[in-house]
């Protein structure tokens, strides 16, 4: 069986982070193990009063105990990340754990809509740069992709030549492949494109794009993206999977946004994540 680790938040109610990735991950046949960078009580996207425990003194603990009993990952994906200091021990724990065959995959989580989640600076997003370049797989929405590379953020008007030319210089931090999520060249399609600097290859797949806005969908594509890789599905079909079950889990959910406003109802659609 494959393992993957997720190192990022878990809220206790609402839907993301660690609460997303640990099912999906089970849900595609593939172990997951997780590293909890903090504790929650409720995600912070609309909830006010919510408590939190930072956990990063734990991790170099954690690190060291799997070292001791030569745990072996296939794959390391890191989410949310809410300070410098996690972001060098998730840095150390790459050095530690990367193998010839297993993969570094980053969601380079900072801000979205043209700007920074509470909390974040371009201090912040340059640290993450760091970060970006010991990965395999980058997967920045459009503003953090701007943000990576220190450019003001575009929201519409651009076509496809100027995504790829993001593609190109954000794979020039050292990750092989870079997908960038949230394209749409118009206002009835969105999707992602990627881009793999070994090959030069170009990969785009677009769906259906659903007035509104769902929290938690980009953690079910981080999540989906990285469990079809390591099941070795080739990055256009990674890519179609995750973009699909993605959609799918905000069609379930359009109706019930009154009621499941904190995110999508991606439980429900589990089964058919199985089938594919």
């Amino acid at each position: 069986m494959k393992r993957i680790v997720t190192i990022q938040d878990i809220s206790c109610f609402g839907k993301c982070s660690l609460t997303v990735a640990l099912p999906i991950i089970s849900a595609m046949g593939i172990e997951a193990c997780c590293i909890p960078t903090a504790v929650l009580s409720t995600h912070t996207g609309g909830f006010t009063g919510y408590t939190y425990r930072d956990l990063t003194s734990d991790i170099p603990d954690i690190a060291a105990h799997w070292n001791r009993i030569n745990l072996q990952l296939d794959a390391v994906y890191t989410g949310y990340l809410g300070s410098f200091e996690q972001i060098k021990i998730v840095s150390d724990f790459f050095d530690a754990f990367k193998t010839n065959d297993n993969l570094l995959i980053v969601d380079p989580v900072m801000g979205d809509k043209g700007k920074f989640y509470a909390g974040f600076t371009m201090e912040f997003a340059k640290e993450m740069k760091k970060l970006c370049r010991k990965a395999d797989v980058i997967m920045p929405n459009l503003t953090e992709a701007a943000l990576l590379l220190g450019e003001e953020y575009t929201e519409s008007g651009y076509d496809e030549s100027f995504i790829k030319n993001m593609l190109i210089r954000l794979s020039r931090l050292g990750s092989k492949i870079v997908i960038i999520t949230g394209v749409s060249f118009d206002t009835s399609s969105q999707g992602v494109m990627s881009y793999n600097s070994e090959t030069g290859e170009f990969f785009s797949y677009f769906s259906d794009n659903i007035p509104g806005y769902f929290h938690s969908t980009g953690d079910v594509f981080s999540s989906t993206l990285a469990g079809a890789l390591v099941k070795n599905c080739d990055m256009g079909k990674a890519i179609k999977i995750a973009v699909d079950f993605t959609v799918e889990c905000i069609k379930h959910t359009v109706g019930y946004e009154k009621e499941h406003w904190y995110g999508v109802k991606f439980e429900e659609c589990l089964p058919s994540l199985m089938n594919m």
